[in-house]
């Protein structure tokens, strides 16, 4: 057995000195290991914690010394070396901070003055306001004082030319010269406030971003309008003026050095002037979803497409997500952001994240006919609240159904105000074909930039050849690129240009608006907003800790491990916010919901038993010793579990914290097993079946060891999803067997119901547990939709564990905490289970609990894992995971992107190809895409002509399906062909299409 308090360093560099003592480098050196073996131990302030050695004996001599007079204990790092807590100890001071909102009444002035239909209209801004102030959220905020960006502001991306020419109509009020103005831009008007609320728009966001970045806000909204990722440098384009977005990454740029900032844009069009600014600046990741339909959906530009993906310096760095198809909805959205976003946002590692939230690809509105529902946008902005140390602005774009527009932005400041996601009221659609497509097809490009992206294993042309001979390529994707949007404009000096300036609001049939008008009313009348005002019940009982080992004090499942994680949330002021709950014991017939009666008469017979009687009893069980009290705090552990369950359904608290022992999740339906007695999470599943009638409930096992009672008494039953994630080591590791292999899936009717993560390498942390989330976990809850989480929370593959070998730090647990927190309308439960160093559990269930009260972790350090060569750790999570993928897409559709992509280097994507072709047309020299600020070649695109963007007018374009079903009888006749030539066809150079018949290809 192993001392509770060895840390991941070996006996040979078992030194230690107090944080105090990292000022004092002769001090420093003074601190060793031989003050750790006296068992000194120091305090620093309120906080403290210890390290010690890793040999087995002299770890259980220590542990017999410092168990005897330790109170406080410190940790501190060697110099030079990283402390392992230093995360979670920065965390202590750290509260959730105020989330900012910024508008001005203002900005309902601007409109267009010669089309009263035109969509982007005021109430758009003050519909948004009223509903935020219906839900009694703007109260809620840190309201902050808009302001102009001024003229050196906006002049960092855009030209002068471009700013002096809106500024000469401010305040001109003849709208036929704003008419003919606008006509030269496309889907532009001029109204004579358009120049000055430009500038409101733009320095709104400015400061927006300036109080995230000075810490005067954890995170915050802008609603604000004219909406501004569009707007190119020397161009008006798409109702935007200004680029508030562009300018505000910019202005962190400059004025705080920063070097790493993601802007999201899920706007229903592709903002191609912020993509251009940053095209070739490795300091800003942009991503797009948009629609696109192969070039035939505006803005009609080929940049759009997946194979844009950077240039120079900002290679790799951009990334498009072009949906070809309208009618997507929630689970495609979810995808991207699962399959996609979420594993390069974890490895870039963004210290800022910008949204440019445009809700046109919700429910109902006309210009992106998609269905993502309102409550959908706070479960897509959830998982990115804990990155970037929260710092996560979210500005409005587009959005033209103003039922969908307003309830979606105020849920998403909802969501920024910390309170939970609502449960979606209808069930998620699974992802569509075409984004399975599309998908795939940005992953394939991206995949020599991203480590991440490196979990679909690739294919050759010999694969290909054999799989196509035998009729079965599905598991192979192919990437095609379309374009549909037609012959490109001449690129025409802008005074030549013309567009429409009336009746260009795109327009539905009235039973479509109608019908989703009702599906959003009822949608509305259904989505549960009210929430507990307390957010966490805490359970915990001192007499837990009566059961101990009275034959090996030093054995790592200890009472020492409870009392640790109380006195650590004492310390860090956690106990004050939070219910606690009243213990008490669960009932007979409580705990047989999982045991037989049997097991329960075996162990409430242990009491009065001699201490020799007790440990030849325990002899038959595996790894597992007995006390006289065993059966009290075994009850006491399962009715606090039980206590919390009913705290959380019946609406008391929000989710919960359990800190409880013994153990429970092996322990088998009819015996003990691995330090456990009663099943507490078991018991507390089947409580909430029987007591609260649910019907699904979802159990996160990320304990290091496979919970193999768990996954007995529930596998076979649908209503409970386990899933669990643990050291397998080829069935070789405890609990040992095949049971926590891969293709244990479940038996009869709970197939599928069984997932297993099984790491056959030791030294797993973060970014590996992160990628298992992101690819199984979360596509697989969300799909089963649960009603409650419940979480058996052992904190042994914590770095320093005697026991796991695996390297999770504390805040990594916070993270996966906050993301599980994102189900069930927040009814989450966190279950103590295994954790064997006494620190390392006090600071994860401390980093878990701070997570449901939402306040501010610190963001895993999973790129600087990402940029060192591939651990043999990482290599076999990659094999772990394709394997898993494998072999649950059988039952859960959500996994349908498991399939191998085509070998490609990093010369082989397209992108080269892409800006040789378009350079004309798109003039992206003009918009400085390849001379970006920050970039190189910074001043290479001064001297080009300015053009325009090469858009197209916001005109109807039929889509390949319209096309194809006009032309149904020339196909049928074979008097038309559509032939898809791929670009890897071996044949490809050998087509003389001078010699076809007179078809027609596309």
């Amino acid at each position: 057995m192993s001392s509770p308090i060895v840390t991941r360093r070996s006996a040979q560099q078992a030194k230690i000195q107090t944080r105090a003592m990292v000022k004092s480098k002769t001090s420093a050196i003074a601190s060793s290991s031989a003050t750790l073996a006296s068992s000194t131990t120091t305090t620093t302030g309120a906080t403290t914690v210890t390290t010690a050695s890793a040999a087995l004996l002299e770890a259980k001599r220590r542990a017999r010394n410092m168990l005897k007079a330790q109170k406080n204990n410190t940790i501190a790092i060697q110099d030079g070396v990283t402390d392992n807590f230093q995360n979670a100890i920065i965390a202590k001071g750290l509260r959730r901070g105020a989330t900012a909102l910024i508008f001005d009444e203002s900005m309902s002035q601007h409109r267009c003055l010669w089309d009263d239909t035109h969509q982007e209209r005021p109430e758009r801004f003050t519909r948004t306001l009223e509903r935020c102030r219906e839900l009694k959220l703007v109260e809620r905020c840190l309201q902050l004082p808009s302001r102009v960006a001024s003229k050196a502001e906006i002049l960092k991306l855009h030209s002068d030319e471009h700013y002096d020419r809106l500024e000469s109509t401010a305040g001109v009020q003849d709208p036929d010269a704003m008419e003919e103005l606008s006509s030269h831009y496309d889907a532009i008007y001029i109204h004579p406030s358009t120049f000055k609320l430009s500038l409101l728009a733009s320095g709104s966001t400015i400061e927006l971003v300036e109080h995230l970045l000075t810490g005067k806000a954890q995170n915050g909204m802008a609603i604000i309008r004219p909406p501004g990722h569009h707007a190119m440098k020397s161009e008006f384009n798409g109702y935007c003026y200004f680029n508030n977005v562009a300018l505000a990454a910019q202005h962190a740029l400059d004025a705080h050095k920063l070097q790493r900032i993601m802007i999201i844009d899920y706007d229903v069009h592709h903002g191609q002037g912020t993509q251009r600014f940053f095209y070739n600046d490795a300091r800003v990741l942009y991503f797009s979803i948009h629609r696109y339909e192969h070039g035939s959906f505006w803005p009609n530009l080929p940049e759009s497409d997946y194979h844009a993906i950077g240039a120079g310096a900002g290679l790799g760095y951009n990334f498009n997500v072009p949906l070809n198809k309208k009618g997507m909805g929630n689970g495609d959205y979810m995808a991207i952001f699962q399959q996609l976003l979420l594993p390069v946002a974890i490895e870039f590692q963004p210290e800022l994240i910008i949204v440019s939230a445009g809700y046109d690809a919700a429910l109902g509105c006309p210009e992106g006919e998609m269905e993502v529902t309102p409550a959908c946008y706070p479960h897509l902005l959830n998982p990115l609240l804990q990155l970037a140390n929260g710092r996560v602005a979210v500005v409005l774009e587009g959005g033209y159904c103003v039922e969908s527009l307003e309830e979606g932005a105020a849920l998403t400041l909802r969501a920024l105000l910390g309170d939970p996601c609502p449960p979606l009221v209808e069930r998620l659609e699974l992802p569509s074909e075409e984004l399975r497509e599309a998908l795939l097809n940005s992953i394939c490009v991206h995949r020599p930039y991203w480590r991440c992206l490196q979990l679909q294993q690739t294919y050759g042309p010999e694969e290909y050849a054999a799989a196509a001979g035998d009729n079965d390529v599905s598991l192979l994707h192919c990437v095609r690129r379309i374009w549909l949007g037609g012959e490109l404009p001449p690129a025409l000096p802008q005074s030549e240009q013309r567009y429409p300036t009336r009746g260009t609001s795109a327009q539905l049939e009235p039973q479509v608006v109608a019908a989703s008008a009702a599906r959003l009313q009822r949608l509305r009348n259904e989505t549960q907003l009210l929430v507990p005002a307390m957010r966490v019940c805490y359970a915990y009982d001192p007499e837990m800790l009566e059961h101990c080992n009275l034959h090996d004090s030093s054995h790592p499942e200890q009472p020492l491990r409870i009392r640790r994680i109380h006195q650590m949330h004492e310390s860090y002021e956690l106990l004050d916010r939070m219910q606690l709950l009243k213990p008490r014991a669960a009932t007979t017939d409580e705990i047989c919901l999982a045991h037989t009666r049997s097991h329960v008469n075996t162990v409430r017979r242990l009491q009065g038993r001699s201490p020799e009687e007790l440990q030849q009893l325990s002899s038959g069980y595996n790894s597992v010793y007995l006390h006289t009290e065993t059966f009290k705090c075994a009850t006491l552990a399962s009715g606090a579990v039980l206590q919390a369950v009913d705290s959380v359904m019946s609406g008391e608290t929000r989710c919960g914290i359990c800190n409880v022992r013994p153990p429970g999740h092996h322990a088998e339906p009819d015996k003990p097993h691995g330090f456990c007695i009663l099943n507490n999470v078991a018991i507390a599943a089947q409580y909430a079946i029987r007591e609260y009638g649910l019907e699904r409930v979802l159990i996160v096992d990320w304990d290091v060891h496979h919970g193999n009672g768990t996954q007995h008494i529930f596998e076979s039953n649908p209503k409970v999803l386990y899933m669990s994630l643990h050291r397998y080591e080829h069935g070789a590791f405890f609990p040992k067997g095949p049971d926590g292999n891969f293709d244990k899936v479940g038996l009869n009717e709970g197939r599928g119901f069984n997932v297993n993560i099984p790491w056959n390498k030791k030294g797993m942390g973060d970014l590996e547990y992160a990628l298992a989330f992101q690819q199984l976990i979360l596509p697989i809850a969300y799909e089963f939709n649960p009603q409650l989480v419940l979480v058996s929370a052992g904190f042994d593959a914590a770095i320093g564990d005697p026991l796991g070998g695996c390297k999770l730090t504390p805040e990594g647990y916070g993270l996966f905490t906050h993301w599980l927190s994102a189900l069930a309308g927040g009814r989450v439960i966190v279950c103590l289970e295994g954790g064997y160093n006494v620190h390392s559990i006090a600071y994860a269930m401390t980093m878990c609990t701070k997570a449901l009260l939402g306040d501010p972790i610190p963001t895993p350090q999973f790129g600087a894992a990402a940029q060192r060569p591939a651990t043999v750790a990482f290599q076999s999570c990659v094999e772990t995971l394709q394997q898993c993928v494998q072999t649950q897409r059988e039952f859960w559709r959500s996994l349908m992107f498991g399939c191998k992509l085509p070998q490609c280097t990093v010369g082989e994507n397209n992108n080269e190809d892409f800006l040789a072709a378009t350079m004309d047309q798109l003039s992206i020299s003009n918009d400085d895409a390849l001379g970006a600020a920050g970039g190189v070649d910074s001043d290479a695109g001064h001297a080009a002509q300015e053009r325009p963007s090469g858009s197209k007018p916001k005109v109807k374009v039929k889509t390949l399906s319209e096309f194809m079903e006009e032309h149904k009888e020339l196909l049928e006749r074979q008097e038309m062909f559509a032939v898809y030539p791929l670009k890897s066809c071996p044949h490809l150079s050998q087509l003389r299409p001078e010699l076809a018949p007179q078809c027609l290809f596309i």
